[in-house]
């Protein structure tokens, strides 16, 4: 039943033929005869009393801003049908009013506008809604207009589901400004006028299809003279850093992550070498320290040759204790200082964005 009234309300409001006026803008009051599709049951305070469908009239006053958006305050007296399991109650109908504001956005300044707002209605109990719905207006004159509109109401603080439908008559006060006449056609020259041909520009970037060597570029793209992607350089780099126990030179399995993405690094750019540090802590001899870094660095290079990268694009070198990152001498220090490091930089040719 909701439905079918909601879809005769529209279908009432799209036969008729529109001319709007243009910048409308003012006050406006209205008059308006209101039907209102309920379905309660056992409504609170009158057990076994049910509500149904009311008929009734309403008055609404509100303003204009512009072409798209106007508000309005709305009463409506309501009439609902009501019908009773107690025998001893014979009311057929049962008085109720129903005020709210309304937020109207007119469709392209047109004669269908969208509705949204609250309501209070006041039966056996005071309950809220919140309403959404459309609507359509015809300008018989520049103030004075037929409306006619639905809405589908839903209930705040208790879930019902109604429908509504309105028409009525409204006047906007104040001088508006018409829509301007259609300028008719001058009658043709005797003699054909050249006119003008914009260029053609197909992929649209701005270059003229004549002057465009590259077609179809993406529109996401920056161009030149020529319409084809221009591009940069951007630099782009990857560090690696793998620790060790003290006199130890095998790779832990919680780097494997790390020396993988330098070995998808290398792969990218395949111009690109990497240099693998393999440093000491100061304790014990010098000279045994840059071996065992030496032999550090030697097995984080195995680790990439594993993962596809030529041996002739990876450098080893040791340099023991000659360059501490922390100078303490303490066990953090010291192991701060048993690590294998690398740092790679590479050169990408990247688009550059319109």
């Amino acid at each position: 039943m909701k439905l079918k009234s909601l879809t005769i309300a529209l279908a009432l409001a799209a036969t008729s033929a529109s001319s709007f006026a243009a910048e409308k803008e003012g006050f406006f009051i209205g008059a308006f005869g209101d039907y209102y599709d309920a379905s309660w049951e056992n409504v609170r305070g009158s057990a076994g009393t049910n509500v149904d469908d009311s008929t009734g009239w309403g008055a609404e006053i509100g303003y204009r801003f512009n072409d798209y958006w106007s508000a309005r305050l709305e009463y409506a007296d309501m009439d609902f049908d009501i019908s009773n399991a107690n025998p001893a109650m014979n009311a057929t109908s049962m008085d109720g009013d129903r005020l709210g504001i309304d937020g109207l956005y007119h469709i392209n300044g047109g004669p269908f506008y969208g509705i949204f707002g609250l309501k209070k209605i006041d039966i056996t109990e005071n309950l809220t809604f919140a309403n959404v719905g459309a609507g359509y207006q015809h300008y018989f004159t520049d103030n004075f207009a037929f409306n006619a509109e639905t809405s589908i109401y839903q209930g705040l603080d208790r879930g019902y589901t109604d429908v509504g439908a309105k028409l009525g008559l409204s006047y906007l006060f104040g001088k508006q400004s018409s829509a301007a006449e259609p300028v008719k056609a001058a009658p043709a020259p005797a003699t054909v006028v050249p006119v003008a041909v914009a260029p053609v520009d197909s992929d649209g970037d701005n270059i003229p299809d004549a002057d465009d060597q590259c077609a179809n570029t993406p529109m996401t793209d920056a161009v030149d003279g020529t319409g084809c992607t221009l591009y940069e350089d951007r630099e782009v780099t990857k560090s690696l850093l793998v620790t060790f126990p003290n006199n130890a030179s095998k790779v832990a399995g919680k780097y494997n992550s790390g020396i993988d993405q330098v070995a998808s690094f290398l792969k990218e750019h395949t111009d690109t070498t990497v240099l693998l540090e393999g440093h000491s802590s100061a304790v014990g001899k010098a000279e045994y320290n840059k071996w065992l870094s030496k032999k550090r660095a030697d097995a984080v290079a195995a680790k990439l040759i594993a993962d596809g990268i030529a041996e002739d694009r990876i450098t080893t070198v040791g340099l023991g204790e000659e360059r501490l990152k922390n100078t303490d001498n303490t066990p953090a220090a010291h192991a701060e200082n048993r690590r294998v490091e690398a740092h790679l930089k590479s050169i990408e040719r990247v688009k550059v964005k319109r």
